[in-house]
Order: C-alpha cells, then sequence, then structure tokens
C-alpha cells in the first residue's frame, strides 16, 4: 500500500484542483497569476528568506537538544534547498527527508539525524494547530459554515469509506515486524522529544514557530491583496489559518489542493466571494514557489561530492 500512496495523494490533490477549475472556471488562476507584480515577488523573496532563517534556527536548536552540531548557516542553505523540494516534488516532504537524512551522514548519525527533522517539523505543526484551534474557537460561524461546506456528498463518502478499507487491509497484512519497527520508532522519538524538553530549548523553538508561521500569513496577506482583497487583518487572518491547516492535510501535490479548496468555501461563507478565495490561494501558492528560489542556488552549489562531510557530535 506505501507504494501506491503517493500516486493517490497525486490524484487526490489533482481532483481538488480539476474539481474548483470545473466549478468557478479558468478565470480565477489566471487573474492570480496576473495579480503577481514585483513588489509581491519582493515582499515573497524577503518573506520567504525570513521564515527560512527562522525554520533553520529552529532545527540548530532541536538538533543541539540531540547533541547533534548544526550550524545556522548550513542549516539555511539546507532549508532552503529542502523547501524547493517539496514543492516542486509531488510528495511534499522529500525535500525533508532529503536533510534529514544528508545532516545525519554528515554527523555519523543517520537515525538522530532523521528525528531532529522530524521532532523540528512537529514541533511547527503543533504550534500552528494550536493557534488555527484558538483562532477558529474564537470564529465558530466561520467553522460551522466551512465545515458544512466541505462535507463531500454520499458518493464521495462511500468512495472515501472504500479507499480507507484498502488500506486498513493492507496494514492488516503487513509483515510482523514491521508494527513492532514502527513502535519503537515511536518510543525512540518521544525519547528524543524528552531530551530536547530537558536541554531547554523548548521556549526557542516555540518562539520560533510562532515567528515562521506570522511570516506564512504575512505572505498569505500579501497574496489576498494582490488578489484584490480589501477586507482588514481582522477579517482575513481566520480564513488565512484555515487555509493553512488545510496544507497539513496529506492530500496535496507540494501544497496545493486542500489549502485552495479551503480558501475558496471560507472566503465564499465570510462574503468575499469564492472566487477571490481562489485567486488569493493561487497567488500564495505561487508566491510560496518564488519564495523558495534560492534553493536553486543551493542545489547548484551542493552538487553532490562538491561538499565535504562534517563528522562532529557535540553533547549539550
Amino acid at each position: 500500500m506505501q507504494r501506491f500512496w503517493p500516486y493517490l495523494r497525486v490524484l487526490v490533490g489533482g481532483g481538488i484542483l480539476v474539481a474548483l477549475g470545473v466549478r468557478l472556471g479558468t478565470d480565477a488562476v489566471v487573474d492570480g497569476l496576473r495579480a503577481i507584480e514585483t513588489g509581491s515577488v519582493l515582499a515573497a523573496l524577503g518573506i520567504g528568506l525570513l521564515t527560512t532563517v527562522f525554520s533553520a534556527w529552529r532545527w540548530c536548536l532541536v538538533a543541539r537538544g540531540l547533541g547533534l552540531r548544526l550550524p545556522l548557516g548550513a542549516a539555511v542553505a539546507d532549508c532552503y534547498r529542502a523547501l524547493l523540494l517539496n514543492s516542486v516534488l509531488p510528495a511534499g516532504v522529500l525535500g525533508d527527508v532529503h536533510r534529514a537524512v544528508s545532516h545525519g551522514q554528515q554527523v555519523g548519525d543517520v537515525g538522530r539525524g532523521v528525528r531532529a527533522v522530524v521532532l523540528e517539523r512537529v514541533a511547527g505543526n503543533v504550534v500552528l494547530i494550536v493557534v488555527g484551534v484558538v483562532v477558529l474557537l474564537a470564529q465558530p460561524t466561520l467553522l460551522a459554515a466551512a465545515a458544512g461546506d466541505l462535507i463531500p456528498g454520499r458518493g464521495v463518502v462511500l468512495g472515501t469509506l472504500a479507499v480507507l478499507a484498502v488500506v486498513a487491509l493492507g496494514v492488516a497484512t503487513m509483515p510482523g515486524s514491521l508494527p513492532s519497527r514502527i513502535r519503537t520508532a515511536l518510543r525512540t522519538g518521544l525519547a528524543d522529544a524528552r531530551t530536547v524538553l530537558s536541554r531547554g530549548v523548548w521556549p526557542g523553538v516555540v518562539l520560533l514557530s510562532v515567528a515562521t508561521l506570522a511570516g506564512y500569513l504575512a505572505l498569505f496577506v500579501v497574496a489576498a491583496r494582490a488578489a484584490g482583497s480589501e477586507a482588514t487583518l481582522g477579517e482575513l487572518l481566520p480564513l488565512l489559518v484555515l487555509a493553512l491547516l488545510a496544507m497539513g492535510l496529506p492530500v496535496n501535490i507540494g501544497g496545493w489542493g486542500p489549502r485552495e479548496a479551503v480558501a475558496t468555501v471560507a472566503f465564499g461563507t465570510v462574503g468575499f466571494g469564492a472566487t477571490q478565495g481562489l485567486t488569493a490561494a493561487v497567488v500564495y501558492g505561487v508566491l510560496s514557489l518564488i519564495a523558495c528560489l534560492p534553493g536553486v542556488g543551493v542545489l547548484l552549489w551542493r552538487w553532490p561530492g562538491r561538499r565535504p562531510p562534517a563528522t562532529s557530535v557535540v553533547a549539550c
């Protein structure tokens, strides 16, 4: 089943985009591309630099908590490369996998290198979820209306249940050693998380996660303004948080799919227009890709074999 999951993910994410195109037409996409001007591009590059540095700094703190050496400059370069690969490859996480394994090989401990990236990503997602829950609980009517509009029809529900049944069957027929390996990995990950917490780096990790989230929201505000939205920040932020939460669903294509669907529904629910929501999401997707373009330079600079391996491991 694991072999077919990337194809299923692309199928679902692509299906969402096709459905939006059929329902609202392609004008929203064309308008979104036309709305991107020099100012928006420069803002994307500037905000992207800040969010990448914040994310890399957070990774450094987590790695240090696990006793791994990771210079900030190298972390920023690796994060740019990972963001680019995440954006252009369908799986959406291959860039993070690459930086995790690469760093683990450099320090001589692939397992801890991978767990450092996992914990860093989990920390960012936890902060996003907490902020999202707080914001959405303050807007219960938006959440209820959006959820009502997103509820699929009976045929989609039956199809989803069928897919879940196939997945459950695949899990049930896994080799007996695989579940035990998963449990071992979870126990090791929890032990590492406790180690990081005990090293006193968690306040910095939380603050950097909040700063990174603020950068993502700022970029989404730039996208909404480019799309023609005149809503106040107080009106926009709940909608944008909801769209960012949707990006975490594992059925997107480089971030595309659920984000556009949720933005479309959310903007339409509050009366800003579904088309404007789709346009804002499209602009955000393009600006996000522009923001990680420095990763192209990192890919060329860090061509395999050019960078000497580092094997230093330090205890903190």
